[in-house]
C-alpha cells in the first residue's frame, strides 16, 4: 500500500435516496458531493470512537469503511495502528480498489483493505462495512454456529446470519473472495474463529448492526452459561423479524443517532 497523489477521478451522479426510506430516518445532506462526503466521514470517525468506547478495539485489528458518494470505487477507512479513540475526520484515508492511498499519509491495514474492498466491489448497494475482534464476537465465533432467537433483539437476526470458515489472516485476494462468497447478501456474518462482520446501506447501520450483533452474542453466552435457554418459536421469530423493516430501508441509522449525539458531545474533537 503506497500513498499516491490524488488522481483525476471520474464524477458520478449524486446517489439516489434508498427506496421506501421511512420519513423519520435522518437523511444525508445534499445536494453536493462535498456535503455528503463530510457527513459520511463524520459518521465514520464517530463510529471508530464508539468502537473504542465499547472495547471493540484490539491492537491494530479492526476496521470500518464507508463508500465515497462520488468516487464509488473508493472507500474511506481508518489508518493502521491509530487508536480508534483518537481518530478524527482528518485522519481518515481514502483508498481505491487497487490499494492506493489516494488521500492520507498513513498506512492502511492490509487485511482490512482486502476484506472491505472485496465486499464494496461485490455489493454496490452496501455503503458501510464494520469488523473488529470484539471479545464476545470472537468467543461466539469459536462455536461455529449462528445465534439463536433468544430475545426480541436477537430475533431481528433470525435467518440473516452467514458463516465463513477461517483461512488465516486475510492478506490475499482469494481469501477475501471466499469470504465474500460465504457472506452472500447477508449483513451479519460470523467469521469462524475470528469474529463478527456487519454491513449496511449506510455506515451508521453497519455499525449499529455490529453493536447489536455483539450484544446478542454476549447475551447468548451468558444465557448458556447460566442454564439451558428457551428460544423464541420460529413463527414468532419470523414475525418479529418482519417488524424490523425491509431490506431496502435503513432503520439502523435511526438507532445509531443517539450514539452519534453522545460521542460528539463528549468528544467533539473527532470532527476536526
Amino acid at each position: 500500500m503506497s500513498a499516491t497523489a490524488q488522481p483525476t477521478l471520474t464524477r458520478s451522479a449524486p446517489p439516489p435516496a434508498p427506496a421506501n426510506q421511512p420519513s423519520w430516518i435522518i437523511p444525508e445532506p445534499g445536494p453536493s458531493f462535498e456535503e455528503i462526503r463530510l457527513f459520511r466521514k463524520q459518521r465514520l470517525a464517530a463510529s471508530l470512537r464508539l468502537f473504542a468506547l465499547y472495547g471493540f478495539d484490539h491492537g491494530p485489528a479492526g476496521h470500518i469503511t464507508v463508500r465515497d458518494p462520488e468516487w464509488t470505487d473508493h472507500f474511506w477507512i481508518n489508518p493502521l495502528g491509530q487508536y480508534f479513540g483518537h481518530i478524527r475526520v482528518s485522519d481518515l484515508l481514502l483508498v481505491n480498489h487497487d490499494g492506493d492511498i489516494v488521500i492520507g499519509n498513513r498506512p492502511v491495514n492490509q487485511a482490512g483493505f482486502q476484506i472491505h474492498s472485496a465486499i464494496h466491489k461485490a455489493r454496490p448497494e452496501i455503503n458501510g462495512v464494520a469488523h473488529s475482534h470484539s471479545t464476545y464476537g470472537k468467543a461466539w465465533s469459536a462455536l461455529g454456529r449462528p445465534l439463536d432467537a433468544l430475545t426480541q433483539d436477537s430475533a431481528f437476526l433470525y435467518g440473516k446470519q452467514a458463516l465463513s470458515d477461517f483461512t488465516g489472516v486475510v492478506l490475499q485476494a482469494d481469501q477475501a473472495q471466499k469470504l465474500v462468497a460465504d457472506i452472500g447478501d447477508s449483513n451479519f456474518a460470523i467469521l469462524k474463529n475470528h469474529g463478527l462482520l456487519t454491513a449496511g446501506l449506510s455506515v451508521e447501520t453497519a455499525v449499529w448492526n455490529f453493536i447489536a450483533f455483539d450484544n446478542a452474542a454476549y447475551t447468548q453466552l451468558l444465557a448458556e452459561a447460566a442454564g439451558k435457554p428457551i428460544p423464541i418459536s420460529e413463527e414468532v421469530a419470523r414475525f418479529t423479524l418482519g417488524q424490523g423493516g425491509g431490506r431496502n430501508t435503513d432503520p439502523g441509522r435511526y438507532a445509531f443517532q443517539p450514539y452519534y449525539e453522545r460521542i460528539v458531545r463528549e468528544q467533539p474533537d473527532l470532527l476536526d
